[in-house]
């Protein structure tokens, strides 16, 4: 067997083989780019929301929440004391999930779970986390579905009007968001009371996604906005193409259904981690950094989640990993630990090199009275084991010195829902 800090730094895996600096410079660039053109990997879209806004209160909107496989809707209302107030809630699943459905089926499903409900109010908010292009109007247009769902008649339709004319109501008013941006405004409703300066929004789930308020003078790509006003800018911040990926990182992503594309969410997410570490040891182990018993059985492994890798990692010997019931040699566990905790490292350090880039280009948050407030929304974040602290522990060293932030992290339950809401509240 050969040691396996070799391997590491033979294949370049290691977080200390990256430079934050140069991430965070690669980053700020690519997101000023996106802002002047669409020649940049982070898109940089424009979402017509204004997060600096107050909210409307005690007036009653609909919130739809429409994602991956599950439908919600609720009535929502913000009181005067900034309490809110969710009744009427509908819990079903996405149309399209069990065969391929027309566009009508489609709008005529949806319609029929929250009929009885937009009766209620003049006021609509959906997220909708489909890649979708967002108009002045703040209806949206869908650009393709991901995951399950099957309705090619959808893509290139507009969401929010052909909803309207489903449900009979064309005069209704809807705000058509992702779940990244109503995340941020959850936070935003949720910290009432407290002097925050400026709010991100990030997701670290099955896929990844950040946004933030921008002054509209700096989106130079939209020539008829108001410039003495903001907006909150959807990133699309698992596109980002310049982190420094390695022979394996280029090897797993042509394996995937979109090779090029969402190259950085493919190091970091938790879609992806899992397989991705599953790609290490099994070339570790054809290597020869493992023993033969070991490496016959990592061969043999089909699959590999992130969940399971987080089992492994916070306790190798637990069982309810794949990788502790077929590892059994001591060495051959500390390597396989070696490896896989050497690549949440290296997560951990990309994902706060975006964060930190986000945080700069607020430019606010330089004093503790008025920090910037982060929410986070995503099952990865919150339980892949010790991937949060080590998030925390690469950007708090980053923010230190002259480039010291004052930035605190929240998260809010059914955040998409309660964004919705809010974004239909907004003045």
């Amino acid at each position: 067997m050969k040691n396996i800090k070799r391997f590491l730094v033979e294949h370049r895996l290691r977080a200390e083989d990256i430079n934050i600096q140069n991430i965070v410079d690669s980053f700020l660039s690519e997101m000023s780019k996106g802002l002047e053109s669409n020649n940049s990997s982070l898109r940089m879209i424009p979402t017509y929301i204004e997060a600096d806004n107050h909210f409307k209160v005690d007036l009653p909107v609909l919130a739809i929440d429409a994602g991956g496989t599950n439908f919600r809707a609720a009535m929502v209302k913000v009181t005067n004391s900034g309490k809110l107030e969710i009744t009427d809630v509908v819990n079903d699943k996405m149309p399209g999930l069990e065969g391929e459905i027309s566009k009508e089926e489609f709008f005529n499903t949806i319609a029929g779970y929250v009929k009885h409900l937009a009766g209620k109010t003049d006021r609509i908010g959906f997220c909708f986390s489909y890649p979708s292009e967002i108009l002045p109007n703040r209806d949206g247009r869908l650009l393709y579905f991901c995951k399950e769902v099957q309705a090619p008649g959808v893509v290139g339709q507009l969401i929010g009007r052909n909803l309207l004319e489903a449900l009979g109501m064309p005069e209704k008013q809807i705000v058509l968001l992702n779940d990244t941006v109503a995340t941020l405004l959850a936070g935003k409703s949720a910290s009432i009371g407290h002097e925050y300066e400026t709010f991100i929004g990030y997701i670290l789930g099955t896929g990844t996604n950040t946004c933030y308020n921008e002054n509209n003078f700096n989106i130079l790509k939209n020539k008829s906005l108001d410039l003495s006003k903001s907006q909150i800018i959807n990133i699309e911040s698992g596109n980002f193409s310049l982190a420094p990926r390695t022979d394996l990182d280029h090897q797993f992503d042509s394996s995937t259904t979109n090779p090029g594309s969402h190259t950085f969410e493919k190091m970091i997410s938790g879609g992806y981690f899992g397989p991705l570490c599953l790609l290490a040891l099994k070339t570790a182990a054809r290597e020869g950094f493992f023993t033969e018993a070991a490496t016959s059985c990592l061969l043999a492994l089909s699959e590999l989640s992130s969940e399971e890798v987080s089992f492994f990692i916070a306790d190798a010997k637990s069982g309810c990993s794949p990788l502790s019931a077929i590892i059994k040699d001591k060495d051959d566990v500390e390597g396989c630990f070696l490896i896989v905790n050497c690549l949440l490292n290296r997560a951990a350090l990309l994902v706060a090199g975006n964060l930190a880039s986000v945080i700069l280009k607020t430019n606010k948050g330089k004093t503790k009275e008025h920090p910037i407030l982060i929410t986070v929304e995503g099952s990865v974040y919150y339980k892949l084991h010790n991937y949060r602290t080590l998030i925390d522990k690469y950007l708090r060293s980053y923010l230190s010195g002259d480039r010291e932030r004052f930035v605190e992290f929240m998260e809010v339950k059914q955040s998409s829902l309660v964004g919705a809401a809010l974004a239909a509240l907004i003045n």
